[in-house]
């Protein structure tokens, strides 16, 4: 496996948010506390100081929660090891996404494992734990119910509502049924287990078990129990709307905010429900339903069922944070841009704020789109290109250059003009047919151009047909292929592929990772 990088800056398909960051820009500086590189993490363990009760609690509800789930040897130590103060854990966080969903989720917890390890050898008295924070209470179903794999796309339709980890893998059979061949990690974990969430511990497990990835759901009474003091002053002083509001005005001097900060930024949770809470007249009302509460009321709901309270897309960090001895979280472009908005909250309820690292990005090349690019002449990097850039190129390449009849055109505009000054002498009557004469040879002219020209496209058109072919392969539907190409679409045929992307990954080298096959 041939591994090699690019720069984010020539991909154009990162924000100017995050080329600013990853260039210590001074504008951006005050939005986070410390730049993710190695030697920052000697700070950032000083400050994260974590109740030895609280280890203890989350070891247990951990454990509690891999029951009937053949955990790996690595797995298991993790967990246990999280009852000790020296250690801490790396984080990233997605959907439960069917099947894995777009690429980019195993490119999260590749990156998390490898910071980890990368953790490791700089810190050896200490332990680094990669985590996967399940977004077990996202509702947003349609973002989740869909993937592509070999360029199909697969949808399971369900009627459920609510917290999608609570949903029954019932109906999954059908799905199932459509695939093109047999995954058994996938068709036991969508089979046996009870719920989504389940299932998606079930094939992170055997995805990355190896790698002692812990899988953390946070739909849980016994973590919500820590989540509760944040939840009251969040219903009673709107701290997250005044704090995030701050951080927004500085923001917006240079970005625009990707998330929107709410008066109340929580949600109301039971089964098959996952809706708003407002305040209104005094009282706290969940949104569609008949659902209010008095201030006491929902204050003592929080202390009683903490269970029924879910942060919001604001609100969530700081609760994950709240419940692990977290160093890092690693997201997409997106999630770093929103972490920005959130530093004067963490500070609000005095909470550490970890370092926010983006997660790598790749492109994998086959060997035979490989040899397809290596005939065609280009450059992995040239690939960025639009189409339209990329065919100019090729046409170079070929040394086949529009066809220009410029210069016989000249010639020609010369000979009629002499025949002009012969006619005018001769008898200037005939001066127009000559006219008529030169438009109609320069008309004829400019038709045999075009002509000359369609036949150098059509000579080429084999090429230009397999650089678009492969311009589709390598960036599906225009985008890059981490945010549509299935995990499966590239294990299938390489078994080694998450290996292999551990291997390549350097997530402290800060620059997009190309992989091709040999």
């Amino acid at each position: 496996m041939k591994v090699s990088c690019i720069d984010y800056s020539a991909t154009g398909a990162f924000s100017s948010l995050v080329l600013d960051y990853l260039r210590k820009e001074a504008k951006l500086q005050p939005f986070y506390a410390h730049f993710p590189e190695i030697s920052s993490f000697s700070a950032l363990m000083e400050e994260r100081q974590f109740p030895q009760g609280q280890r203890q609690a989350l070891v247990q509800e951990l454990q509690r929660q891999y029951q009937g789930v053949e955990v790996s040897e690595a797995v298991q130590a993790n967990i246990s090891a999280l009852a000790d103060g020296q250690t801490f854990t790396i984080t990233t966080g997605h959907q439960l996404n069917l099947f894995t969903g777009p690429l980019y989720f195993i490119y999260k917890i590749v990156t998390a494992i490898k910071t980890a390890q990368e953790l490791q050898k700089a810190y050896p008295a200490q332990r680094f734990v990669p985590v996967y924070w399940m977004a077990t209470e996202d509702h947003d179903f349609a973002e989740v119910n869909h993937f592509t794999l070999f360029g199909k796309n697969y949808t399971w339709e369900s009627d459920a509502k609510g917290a999608v980890g609570r949903f029954s893998t019932d109906g999954l059979n059908e799905l199932l049924d459509e695939m093109p061949e047999s995954y058994p990690l996938f068709e036991q974990a969508y089979t046996e287990s009870a719920t989504l969430a389940e299932a998606m511990r079930h094939i992170v497990n055997g995805l990355f078990g190896a790698y002692g990835v812990v899988c953390v759901d946070g739909d849980t009474a016994a973590l919500k129990n820590y989540f509760t003091p944040v939840v009251q002053r969040e219903l009673t002083e709107q701290v997250g709307f005044a704090a995030v509001t701050q951080t927004n005005a500085a923001l917006e001097q240079h970005y625009k905010p990707q998330v929107m900060v709410r008066e109340i930024n929580l949600f109301y949770l039971d089964h098959n429900l996952r809706e708003r809470i407002v305040q209104e007249d005094g009282n706290y009302k969940v949104l569609n339903t008949d659902l209010v509460f008095t201030r006491e009321q929902i204050l003592r709901l929080a202390e009683e069922d903490p269970q029924k309270f879910s942060p919001n897309v604001v609100l969530r960090p700081l609760y994950q944070e709240l419940v692990l001895p977290n160093l890092a979280y690693i997201g997409g472009g997106a999630e770093v841009a929103y972490w920005f908005q959130l530093k004067g909250l963490f500070e609000a309820f005095q909470v550490p704020y970890p370092a926010v690292m983006l997660r790598n990005s790749a492109m994998y090349i086959t060997k035979a789109n490989g040899q397809r690019l290596e005939k065609l002449g280009f450059t992995v990097a040239e690939m960025f290109l639009e189409l339209p850039e990329l065919k100019k190129r090729l046409a170079e390449l070929l040394n086949q250059e529009e066809v220009s009849l410029e210069a016989q055109r000249l010639t020609l505009e010369d000979a009629f003009r002499q025949v002009e000054a012969l006619a005018q002498s001769i008898d200037p009557t005939l001066v127009k047919t000559v006219g008529a004469e030169s438009q109609k040879a320069q008309n004829s002219l400019q038709m045999l151009e075009k002509k000359l020209n369609k036949a150098v496209e059509s000579k080429n058109d084999t090429a230009y047909n397999q650089l678009a072919n492969l311009k589709e392969k390598l960036f599906p539907t225009g985008v890059l292929q981490e945010r549509v190409d299935n995990l499966l679409t590239y294990q299938t045929n390489n078994p080694h592929f998450i290996q292999e992307l551990v291997a390549a990954f350097e997530p402290f080298a800060f620059c997009f990772t190309v992989l091709q096959e040999e």
